[in-house]
């Protein structure tokens, strides 16, 4: 442990070194001075730079300030923003723990770095860009620009007028201009792009950083294409010839010798590659467990959401995995219950899986003995219906079948009324007659949210 301690001290002093050297003894060349129609006043660009944030970090799973890899971005923000016109907006950097490539600025001042843009950097100048360039945004004021000129469609001339003298917040809110991911605070044209890059260059430059690197990344990410450049591009549209249009911003600027990299980026980038970084479809699997808990919201959401690892049960008819934050209720010769231990309400499953077998009385195909569990299962659960018809699916080479239930669960809404239950009934055939069943089982509102680990349970079942 004390060894741990020391060498993260040490990488951290090589960072705040590394990345404080001074990059002066040459004159700065001057930022544009940012122009535009903007009802906003700064204080009302910092006003909502915080609120938006506010829902950025209930949204996103954010790397804590304490990690190595968020100090040093930090620190390489501070070496960008010590360039910047004096008195500066209130810069502050994160690190999102998000493996698509992207980065974005909300008004006046955050800035979210997604983790995979750290691992997909070839150097520091590169991230150095990225950051420059949303920095550029936050200078330049594109968010609230462009929320002014959204306002000014939607709102009366009097409320317009309003926003310069009251809460920008409450007025935008009325207006349905909405905060946190997917606002307008996010939404820039491609000349807003192309300013951006320009402003940022000029930033890099003064930083002691190679312009031409920025946009290097970005045709990077453009030649590599696919889903490792979507979602960049789908938040910052190309405007086009972006080294051209950086070589020639920077063409009349004085010679000077640029810092590409340093050891401390070389150390950060292979920690960054180690550290786990989550899908934008996890992510959102994750803000749905938010309104998890249907029981008047007795039921927390961090203990029902399954882990990511998972673990291994060992059953005399089946195997498979279950997530390991999960329990087994029951054992390897009879019907097991997998839940967590607050999703079992009441003597019955309200967020989980069962797993049982079933010995059919009448025919020997699949469809007559599904037909029949669903009547068997009904006489204990009346409300309990079939949405559709069975389906054929099949399970690691064995055929069954897939059905979608809707019942009641057990558990209640804050006004004490009923649930609606979404059961996954999926039935197997077995060598000796049985029926090998398991049901999936959830509150209809989170269902969804938890199919991804139904799935993945289902189809490491194994039979024996």
């Amino acid at each position: 442990m004390r060894i741990q301690q020391h060498c993260r001290r040490a990488l951290t002093l090589l960072v705040v070194i590394a990345l404080t050297l001074p990059a002066w003894g040459q004159a700065l060349v001057p930022l544009p001075k940012p122009t535009g129609f903007n009802v906003f006043s700064a204080e009302q660009d910092v006003e909502l730079g915080r609120q938006n944030a506010a829902q950025v970090r209930k949204q996103l799973p954010l790397l804590p300030d304490s990690s190595p890899i968020t100090q040093y971005v930090q620190q390489l923000g501070r070496r960008l923003v010590a360039t910047m016109p004096q008195p500066t907006w209130p810069y502050e950097f994160h690190v999102v723990q998000q493996k698509d490539i992207n980065a974005f600025a909300l008004p006046g001042g955050p800035i979210f770095v997604n983790l995979g843009t750290i691992q997909a950097a070839d150097n520091e100048a590169q991230l150095a860009g990225v950051m420059a360039h949303e920095m550029s945004h936050i200078y330049e004021r594109h968010s609230t620009k462009q929320a002014s000129k959204q306002a000014a469609l939607q709102l009366p001339l009097g409320v317009l007028g309003g926003l310069l003298g009251g809460s920008a917040v409450g007025q935008l809110a009325a207006a349905g201009i909405g905060f946190g991911l997917g606002s307008v605070f996010l939404k820039y044209s491609r000349d807003a792009e192309a300013q951006a890059d320009a402003v940022g260059a000029r930033i890099m430059y003064n930083a002691g950083y190679n312009p031409v690197e920025m946009a290097n990344f970005f045709r990077k990410l453009e030649e590599e294409g696919g889903a490792r450049g979507a979602q960049f591009f789908s938040d910052h549209p190309d405007p086009g010839n972006r080294v051209q249009a950086v070589e020639k911003e920077i063409a009349a600027f004085p010679a000077k010798n640029f810092t590409t990299t340093n050891p401390a980026f070389a150390q950060i980038h292979q920690q960054a590659l180690n550290t786990r970084a989550y899908s934008s479809q996890e992510i959102q699997q994750r803000a749905r467990y938010a309104s998890a808990g249907a029981n008047g919201g007795a039921i927390a959401a961090d203990s029902i959401r399954p882990s990511d690892n998972f673990t291994s049960f060992q059953h005399q008819a089946y195997s498979l995995t279950y997530p390991e934050n999960w329990q087994i209720f029951g054992d390897s010769t009879s019907a097991v219950t997998i839940a967590p231990q607050a999703g079992v309400s009441s003597n019955a499953v309200a967020f989980g899986a069962i797993i049982s077998g079933f010995q059919p009385e009448q025919g020997d195909s699949i469809d007559a003995a599904t037909r029949e569990l669903i009547d068997s299962l009904r006489r204990s659960n009346p409300e309990l219906r079939a949405v559709g018809n069975a389906q054929e699916t099949r399970v690691n080479g064995v055929t069954g079948r897939s059905l979608d239930l809707i019942g009641r669960s057990p558990l209640q809404d804050a006004s004490g009324q009923p649930v609606r239950e979404h059961d996954w009934l999926v039935t197997l055939p077995r060598s000796d007659g049985m029926v090998l069943f398991a049901v999936f089982i959830a509150p209809d509102k989170d269902f969804s949210a938890l199919h991804p680990t139904f799935e993945r349970m289902l189809r490491s079942l194994q039979m024996r």
